[in-house]
């Protein structure tokens, strides 16, 4: 694992990772009438187990593919391997940073994991716990950031299955100095209106005013979480299905930039700012040009609602997130436009990219331009998140 000495030129924000939760993370901060019922290790039959209110929610997978000998492991072995069997840079906050820092990476953004992405996997259960747990894993993002020195900026989970709580938790997060918000981008599958309805004007309102970032993370919906999905074909192996199901699954937040601008949301709340996380980029500029084809060829009276085109309004809130793209990246990097794109690693999961961040962006940008590569790899993330970028001689994006 090496950091390319051209590297000291441009700071990585890794915007997409994920830390496994340790094993302690609800049961130590819960108050007592709720010990007995938010997450907790138990053992169940013999196994290890995550259990919820007497409920298995899910085995001990460590949802990492990092070893502890700092080689990384592949395919479908990667889903189950338990916390033993990973580098504990996977779910120990001091781990992390010493890795970052062997890695070239400044600062990390955090998503859950057992809860879902957006907290989707709590939904057989009672609102109350519900809230109370994510309420719980959004204290320990705020111990996690104060613990890291400022390394690592966890996104809180919203309880968006309740409207009320779900303002007072966006408050009190924004209190804890936590850098944006993490939710379900379809709550009219869990039979909530759909985001365009007045029901969330006060989310949208609030986050604008206290300059939180909304984030939509892929697998964060009930449509979304199955990730082999309905893509492969039911003849495909296991693996196979998982490679089709984990690349078109990016995909899916087209619907979710597209329903976001076309419903109006991004004209009625323009200093809101969203951010497409872990889906790529390469789709995006056929999705924008699609955009402003439909809403000035095929709905030029209803376009008369906005007052910009689709792309434009993309360009003014929206971000993109890219990682393992390389051969198209600085081109697609030019059409979105060099302000509304961020770097990512998906650190530990499969998909990441480990352990060479740094040698990658390196090749990846090579023909981008200098500004343009120090605002994608933490310019953009620095200013978004509110993340201080180390000082460098002669860089225009330091803080």
């Amino acid at each position: 694992m090496t950091v390319p000495a051209s590297a000291r030129d441009f700071t990585i924000i890794d915007v997409d990772t994920h830390l496994t939760e340790p094993r302690d993370l609800w049961v130590s901060r819960a108050p007592a009438k709720w010990r007995d019922r938010v997450p907790r290790v138990e053992i169940v039959d013999g196994v290890e187990s995550w259990v919820m209110d007497g409920k298995i929610i899910a085995g001990m997978r460590a949802h990492s593919s990092v070893l502890p000998d700092l080689t990384k492991s592949v395919g479908l072995g990667a889903i189950s391997n338990v916390y033993d069997d990973v580098h504990p840079a996977s779910y120990s906050v001091a781990d992390r940073v010493s890795l970052m820092d062997a890695m070239g990476i400044h600062a990390q953004i955090l998503y859950p994991n057992l809860l879902g992405f957006g907290g989707g996997l709590m939904a057989s259960f009672d609102d109350e716990l519900k809230t109370v747990s994510a309420q719980i894993y959004n204290d320990a993002m705020a111990d996690f950031q104060r613990e890291s020195g400022g390394r690592l900026f966890g996104m809180p989970i919203l309880p968006w299955w309740d409207k009320a709580a779900m303002l007072r938790e966006i408050e009190r997060c924004a209190a804890m100095d936590l850098r944006g918000v993490n939710t379900n981008p379809e709550p009219h599958l869990a039979g909530l209106p759909d985001l365009a309805h007045d029901h969330w004007t006060p989310m949208f309102e609030m986050c604008s005013d206290l300059g939180l970032p909304i984030n939509f993370h892929i697998g964060s919906s009930d449509d979304q979480r199955d990730w082999f999905g309905t893509a492969p074909w039911p003849s495909m192996e296991d693996d196979q299905k998982l490679a089709i199901g984990g690349v078109t699954v990016s995909m899916q937040n087209a619907k979710v930039l597209a329903n976001l601008i076309m419903s109006g949301v991004a004209e009625r709340f323009p200093r809101a700012r969203f951010v497409s996380v872990e889906s790529g980029a390469g789709w995006i500029p056929y999705l924008l040009e699609g955009l402003d084809y439909a809403a000035l060829e095929m709905m030029p009276e209803s376009a008369k609602m906005f007052s910009m085109k689709p792309s434009e309004y993309f360009r003014r809130q929206f971000y993109a997130c890219f990682w393992f793209e390389s051969r198209f990246i600085a081109d697609t990097i030019r059409q979105i436009g060099p302000d509304n794109v961020m770097f990512e690693t998906d650190f530990p999961h499969p998909t990441c990219l480990y352990p060479d961040a740094a040698r990658y962006v390196e090749r990846a940008l090579a023909d981008v331009d200098p500004e343009t590569r120090r605002k994608v790899t933490g310019g953009n993330a620095s200013a978004l998140y509110r993340i201080d970028l180390p000082r460098m001689e002669g860089h225009a994006l330091a803080a």
